[in-house]
């Protein structure tokens, strides 16, 4: 099923239920007023909320109305805790190869992974900032919310309690974050805050697209109109989700309502004849190639009145959690 959650006036917005299709909703206010309400008692509401998807995309729900994502929170406004992994490490050995050093060992055999993510944005607000100057850029990924996960759980236990997926714009202040990493902790500052597609959808939704706890599927970033990426979410993804999940689990219990980002999808580049051009899920990835190739980079991180947009299609081209649409527009 499909999930969102639409603006009130309140801090947690009310939770609808949104067609497969993605043109109609109808308030499940009579269920659970919030996402969070529901994931709070998950195996009691979630078959509720799926009866009335059920008849929403048949036709049959009664007041039901058109779904404007321009209308849509965050899927859940107020995480109860949030973490982004480094999923794709070819993006931090990028990084590292521009830097002429070498990619520590340890972020092969387990996750880079960093505790809050800032500000939670619905699809359609702005990224508001105050200085271009501190590198500005946009990270086209994927984020999990989660049941309750106790301290310790396996892989296995954590793949169970993966309630909803939906698209993340993590957005990140590039010349801040070389400081904040050098004092040895961050980032913090730089990392200010995350956007989120119109709804949040059940694992089962994709189809054969979920497999291996990863995403099969490709995610399109286009910038200012133009595609930049369109890297598979499920090809070099060193850590999928359930392990992502886990690593975070490992010295501590997270609650109902808390999401696990995987950090900008990143693929390696490919030269196969016929092959996709994977692009890049964020401005600093193609920066660190640029720079391994010509010594400098040449593409400059986002100005303001830049727009981004981030969607992910299925296989008939049909889109499946919306569109982050944003502005970056200054404070």
């Amino acid at each position: 099923m499909k999930l969102a959650t639409l603006k009130d006036g309140s801090r947690d917005g009310q939770l609808a239920v949104v067609a497969r299709d993605l043109r109609s909703a109808h308030m499940a206010d009579a269920i659970a007023p919030t996402l969070q309400a529901a994931l709070d008692d998950w195996a009691f509401i979630a078959p509720q909320l799926e009866q009335l998807y059920g008849q929403l995309n048949a036709g049959q729900a009664r007041r039901a109305f058109d779904f404007d994502p321009t209308h849509c929170m965050a899927p859940l406004p107020r995480a109860c805790a949030m973490a982004t992994g480094a999923a794709w490490p070819h993006h931090l050995a990028l990084a590292a190869r521009a830097n002429g050093v070498e990619l520590p060992a340890a972020l092969i055999e387990e996750p880079l992974m960093a505790a809050g993510g800032g500000e939670l944005l619905g699809p359609c607000d702005d990224i508001v900032l105050p200085f271009e100057e501190w590198g500005i850029d946009f990270g086209a990924g994927i984020a999990a919310i989660l049941g309750d996960v106790p301290i310790g759980a396996t892989p296995d236990l954590a793949h169970d309690r993966i309630r909803l997926l939906m698209l993340a714009n993590i957005v990140s202040l590039r010349a801040l974050m070389p400081d904040e990493l050098a004092k040895g902790g961050g980032p913090l500052q730089s990392t200010p805050a995350t956007g989120f597609s119109p709804v949040a959808v059940t694992p089962d939704e994709l189809g054969d697209a979920w497999r291996g706890g990863k995403v099969h599927l490709r995610l399109r970033s286009t910038w200012n109109g133009n595609l930049v990426g369109q890297p598979d979410a499920g090809v070099d993804m060193a850590f999928n989700f359930p392990q992502l999940v886990a690593h975070l689990c490992k010295t501590r219990g997270v609650g109902a309502g808390s999401i696990v980002g995987a950090g900008p999808v990143s693929n390696k580049e490919r030269s196969k004849r016929g092959a996709v051009a994977p692009g890049y899920g964020c401005i600093a990835q193609q920066r660190s190639s640029e720079t391994i190739a010509d010594g400098t980079a040449s593409t400059p991180f986002m100005r303001f009145g830049d727009a981004i947009r981030i969607e992910m299609l299925d296989e008939k081209g049909k889109s499946l959690f919306g569109a982050i649409e944003q502005k970056l527009s200054k404070a």
